[in-house]
């Protein structure tokens, strides 16, 4: 499911980091995507592809294994039995829940990432003399100036990220594909109603979180040039030089993004799973 979330959406998330980091840069999208092939070229978009993998299909494996787990959780909050269906909201509260541990395993990954993807645009601005253009390097940096720790900068604005955003996440991806069951199993989906339905869900997170990921990439990105504010300091600094607008730069690709990339993820997770039990069904 990581891996086709990643594939399909890499160059979208690319111009999203370098719109939310640098939005005087780029008039929109397609300004992005122009200055980016005749700077760098086609493989421009795809900066920052290792770590972005990695990320998540560490995210993803850890988001949807305490999502099983943080499901029991909420069954015995509400006291039901350990088989019966969770409502809605119950599993938004269930994917809320396991969006916290997986931040963890996602933050070290999703620094390195942004770093890759907005390295052109740290030495045109000349906040960086030279920029670091592997992931090894970026590592070393990071190990070199901050040490271990310097992975979870940006760890507090990634989880005021993360717990809501997946509230409304999974919560809209059950609600879509309760729309499209229409009284029957939703297991019984075809591919179509469970991409809409990824798509959707993956729009309603980044529409009810997206200034705090914008912080939260200026933050990760901006500290390879010093010390940078934290989340309420860089928040507080964009708004008052740059304006509430500033905080939505790159919301298009992102949107695009969103939509094609968890539509993606959720119909490679779902039958997945379901070759995964009839595995251990037949055994």
């Amino acid at each position: 499911g990581g891996t086709a979330c990643v594939v399909t959406g890499q160059p979208f998330d690319t111009a999203k980091v370098k719109m939310q980091t640098f939005p005087n840069m780029y008039r929109g999208i397609v300004d992005c995507f122009v200055k980016t092939y005749k700077q760098v070229g086609f493989r421009g978009f795809y900066k920052g592809t290792t770590p972005a993998l990695v990320a998540n299909i560490a995210e993803n494996s850890v988001l949807f294994m305490c999502y099983g787990f943080c499901q029991q959780i909420v069954r015995r909050i509400v006291g039901v039995d350990r088989k019966t269906k969770l409502s809605d909201l119950q599993n938004a509260a269930a994917g809320s829940f396991a969006s916290a541990f997986a931040t963890l395993v996602l933050c070290p990954t999703e620094l390195v990432k942004c770093r890759l993807q907005a390295m052109h645009e740290m030495q045109l601005s000349g906040k960086i003399i030279q920029g670091h253009n592997t992931v090894w390097s970026v590592v070393k940096g990071v190990i070199q100036k901050d040490g271990p720790l310097g992975f979870y900068r940006g760890l507090s604005s990634t989880l005021l990220r993360e717990v809501p955003g997946y509230f409304f996440f999974f919560g809209g991806y059950e609600l879509s594909r309760t729309f499209f069951a229409s009284g029957t199993s939703k297991d019984e989906l075809g591919p179509v109603p469970l991409l809409l339905s990824g798509g959707f869900g993956g729009s309603c997170l980044w529409i009810a979180v997206y200034p705090v990921d914008c912080v939260k990439s200026r933050i990760q990105v901006l500290s390879m040039a010093g010390k940078q504010a934290g989340f309420m300091g860089t928040f507080v600094t964009v708004v008052r030089t740059e304006g509430v607008l500033a905080l939505y730069s790159g919301l298009k690709p992102t949107m695009i993004r969103a939509f094609l990339a968890n539509g993606a993820l959720f119909l490679a997770y779902e039958y997945s799973r379901k070759l995964m039990m009839k595995q251990i069904d037949s055994y």
